[in-house]
C-alpha cells in the first residue's frame, strides 16, 4: 500500500477515497453498512471539484463507536492526524437538515451523503472564516464557488437563503458583512 499524496497536512481526493474505501472494507468485514454525512471542504474536494484538498474530513457518522475505533485505526495505518476524520461539525448542523448524495463516491458498506448546496452554502456563511495568521482556513473561496454555483445574484438571496436554514437571531454580523463584501468589492 502505497501513501495517498497530502499537501502538506491536507488531505487530497485520491487521499480522501482511499481513506473512506478502507473505512468501508473494515464496516463490511463487520457486516455493516456505515453511513456518512459529509460537510464542509470534503464536499467541495469530493463533489464538486472545487479545491485540491481539505485539511481534514467533517462528517456525521453512524454507527457511531465502531466508526470511531475504525476511523483510528484507518487514521493509524495511514498516518493520518488523529481527527482526520471527526464529528465536530455537528454542532452547526441545521434543523433544516437536506442532503443528497449529489457525485459523492460511494462504496459497498459506506453510504455518503452531503447536504444540499443551498444547505452547504448557508453553513459556510455562518462559520465566515477568513482566515488568518493562526492556520484557520478561509470559507470565502467555498462561498464564492457556491454562489455562482446556485446563480445567486446578489448579498440578499444569499442572506435569505441562510435565513432558510438558520433562525435570524444566530446568524452572526460577519456573515452579512462578508457576503454584503463580496458583492460590493465586485468578487462575485
Amino acid at each position: 500500500m502505497s501513501t495517498p499524496p497530502y499537501f502538506g497536512s491536507a488531505l487530497t481526493r485520491e487521499a480522501i477515497v482511499d481513506a473512506l474505501s478502507a473505512l468501508s472494507e473494515e464496516l463490511g468485514k463487520q457486516g455493516v453498512i456505515g453511513e456518512l454525512c459529509l460537510f464542509g471542504g470534503t464536499v467541495m474536494v469530493l463533489a464538486f471539484n472545487a479545491r485540491l484538498s481539505t485539511k481534514d474530513v467533517d462528517a456525521i457518522f453512524h454507527p457511531t463507536t465502531l466508526t470511531r475505533e475504525l476511523v483510528r485505526r484507518i487514521g493509524e495505518q495511514r498516518q493520518l492526524p488523529p481527527d482526520w476524520l471527526n464529528d465536530g461539525v455537528k454542532g452547526f448542523v441545521s434543523a433544516r437538515h437536506e442532503t443528497t448524495m449529489g457525485n459523492l463516491p460511494q462504496f459497498p458498506h459506506l453510504r455518503l451523503t452531503m447536504p444540499v448546496p443551498e444547505y452547504l452554502l448557508a453553513m459556510k456563511c455562518m462559520a465566515s472564516r477568513v482566515g488568518g495568521t493562526d492556520g484557520e482556513g478561509s470559507d470565502i473561496p467555498d462561498i464564492m464557488f457556491l454562489i455562482r454555483h446556485l446563480g445567486l445574484q446578489n448579498a440578499r438571496a444569499v442572506l435569505d437563503l441562510v435565513g432558510q436554514y438558520y433562525p435570524e437571531n444566530r446568524i452572526p454580523m460577519r456573515t452579512q458583512y462578508l457576503v454584503e463584501g463580496l458583492f460590493e468589492e465586485g468578487k462575485l
